[in-house]
């Protein structure tokens, strides 16, 4: 279990060998984890396992090399089943990540079920992934998208999220977990309300999937979406749940190999799925690596990750007070994610970004991805630290005094 004391902590950094090391002499801090998060030992010697012992395609060869590699992939599917309480692998479809996921429902699902007059609801606050295919959706189809605010707290607008719900509604796709706002939407109560109106409903998973447990039953969203790479995964692979029923109804997203039953020159005939949507040779190292991920996070307990975020989040933010001259985005309450996006009056955040790096400590600065939310804001972007079950508090106290040092150094 994760805790304050040393040896658990020291022993959970003790398998992520980049944290280890220096940057401008200084021991590295890494607080860019909701960009991508460090992977562990154990992830990465599955991907070199099997590149040594048994790289071969999958799906297609009766050799043991082929067996192997099959049985490593699909147990990886299964892993994910269970991690995020899916009724069958039937449901999981590995993509490149959660951007093609999305891109897949919208193709797939969009193009072929919406048309003019139709209502999309997201908010204001989605990732550029959640906002770019179903821009492109409704420019093709005619569809009308509309879009939930922010409270006064920075979070997402229940009462006009209701009142922009009617029958109208064919799809509402929010994201779990705001990256810049750290918010943690209600997606259950999104889900329901939505589904009242004969809605279905996709969630961005991305900033939930990986600090805290996921139960898609109990969220009861038709679509889930979610990358490997945030989860100490690879880059490369994600994956897409879906409702099997609604699976089954939707147009193949990419034709070729794999996907097939049957091939005629003048027709064809779709797989079963999962498969129906994973068209070529797939990232079976990737895949496999995934399902070692989920393998060490289950080990830790997601309850426990959950939990110790908490405290650092807790202490973070206590920290933040200390520096009124922050603007920090989102609630300023217990029950956000460990992150913090900010802004400091008269300084651009690549410059704090900067001088945070020579001093050996990361975090990102940018839009995020979330160009409209800043343009909300009127900023251009931000400075973002985000926090990990790996990151200690004393990071954190590193952090801020480098911070404040930061600042004083530009006057501010």
């Amino acid at each position: 279990m994760i805790s304050k004391t040393k040896n658990s902590l020291t022993q959970i950094r003790s398998d992520f060998t980049i944290l280890d090391q220096t940057i401008n002499g200084k021991p590295l801090v890494y607080l860019d984890n909701a960009a991508t998060s460090q992977k562990p030992k154990a992830v990465l010697d599955s991907i070199r396992y099997y590149y040594e012992h048994d790289n071969a395609n999958v799906h297609r060869g009766a050799h043991s090399l082929s067996v192997r590699a099959t049985e490593a992939y699909e147990n990886a599917r299964e892993k994910l089943v269970n991690f995020i309480n899916a009724r069958s692998s039937k449901e999981i479809v590995y993509s490149r990540n959660a951007t093609e996921a999305i891109n897949l429902v919208a193709y797939s699902w969009g193009l072929n079920e919406l048309k003019a007059g139709d209502e999309i609801i997201l908010s204001v606050m989605e990732h550029h992934s959640n906002l770019i295919p179903w821009r492109i959706v409704a420019s093709k189809t005619g569809a009308i998208i509309k879009y939930v605010g922010l409270t006064q707290d920075e979070e997402f607008n229940w009462p006009e999220y209701v009142s922009l719900l009617s029958p109208r509604t064919r799809l509402v796709s929010i994201v779990h977990i705001s990256n810049t706002l750290g918010c943690v939407n209600p997606v259950e109560d999104i889900v329901a309300k939505a589904h009242q109106f004969g809605a279905k409903v996709l969630i961005d998973a991305c900033q939930s999937v990986p600090h805290k447990p996921i139960d898609v039953q109990k969220i009861g969203c038709d679509w889930l979406v979610a990358s490997g790479h945030k989860m100490c995964g690879p880059t490369g692979i994600g994956f897409l749940y879906g409702k099997q029923s609604i699976l089954e109804n939707m147009q193949p997203f990419l034709g070729g190999g794999e996907m097939i039953s049957e091939v005629f020159l003048d027709s064809f005939t779709c797989g079963e799925l999962p498969h129906k949507f994973e068209a070529g040779t797939p990232a079976i190292a990737e895949a496999i690596a995934l399902g070692a991920a989920v393998d060490y996070l289950s080990q830790i307990g997601m309850s426990n990750i959950d939990a110790y975020e908490d405290q650092l989040m807790t202490h973070l933010f206590d920290r933040l007070e200390e520096i009124p001259q922050l603007r920090v985005y989102g609630p300023k309450k217990p029950g956000r994610a460990a992150l913090s996006a900010f802004n400091v009056d008269g300084l651009h955040a690549s410059d704090i970004a900067t001088i945070l790096d020579e001093e050996g400590i990361a975090i990102r600065s940018g839009h995020h991805c979330t160009q409209p939310l800043h343009r909300l804001f009127g900023a251009s972007g931000s400075a973002r630290a985000s926090l990990y079950f790996y990151n200690s508090f004393q990071e954190i106290d590193i952090f801020i005094d480098k911070l404040k040092e930061t600042l004083a150094f530009f006057g501010v």
